[in-house]
């Protein structure tokens, strides 16, 4: 029996591809909060403020001045959960439901500069990532420690 090397290449390009997909789909997906909103008139009070809980997990701020000095998360069985910093200049919170919009821009000295907003993450059970937004000016320390976030559409 004579086998067709492009129906063998075509079937193994197919297998790599489908390989792929599974590996895109096994990975979390980010979950997107505006934290501003969620902290609300809390900011003007110093202290440790309770932003969201989600399931076992409680993510809270610490204010201080006005501004946050930090964000921690806590699991009742698993004690602190790890926190990675982000920054962006897109707005990532979701507006509505699956929709997206970008920073506004203000026009400075002939040049355009977009708002800088700071993210705070954990990966929750299911392996998604939980992210908190707030407005660069909102944070005490600014984008100390942050790395630059890349979306994985």
């Amino acid at each position: 029996m004579k086998i067709n090397n492009k129906y063998c290449a075509f079937a193994a390009s197919i297998m790599i591809l489908g390989l792929f997909a599974v590996g895109a789909a096994a990975k979390g997906k980010a979950n997107h909060h505006d934290g501003q909103q969620l902290l609300g008139g809390k900011a003007k009070t110093n202290g440790h403020h309770v932003l969201h809980k989600n399931g076992d997990y409680t993510a809270a701020v610490d204010v201080k001045d006005g501004k946050i000095a930090g964000l921690k998360v806590s699991h009742p069985k698993k004690g602190d959960v790890p926190v990675k910093k982000y920054k962006t200049n897109k707005k990532m919170a979701q507006t509505a439901p699956g929709l997206f919009r970008n920073a506004t821009f203000v026009l400075v000295q002939g040049q355009y500069v977009g708002t800088t907003y700071i993210g705070y993450s954990y990966i929750n059970d299911y392996g998604d990532e939980e992210i908190y937004w707030f407005p660069y000016d909102m944070i005490l320390d600014g984008d100390t420690g942050a790395v630059s976030y890349v979306p994985a559409y």
